[in-house]
């Protein structure tokens, strides 16, 4: 069952990112919606990302001197 869930994460990734170079080429307003949805996505796993790395895990990159 997990592998299908996974699998259909994927599927959609992979769309998101396509419809992202289609609408960069002009492609229809559906495509345009898409790749703003995917995109901010995006943006929000990036700050998720960021605000984890504020716990001083490995790799957070501190100011350590």
């Amino acid at each position: 069952m997990g592998v299908f869930v996974l699998s259909g994460v994927l599927v959609l990734v992979l769309a998101g990112c396509g419809c992202v170079v289609w609408a960069a080429r002009g492609g229809p307003r559906w495509v345009r919606v898409v790749a703003a949805v995917t995109l901010g996505a995006g943006e929000l796993a990036r700050r998720a990302d960021r605000a984890g790395g504020r716990r001083g895990g490995p790799g957070a990159g501190g100011d350590d001197g």
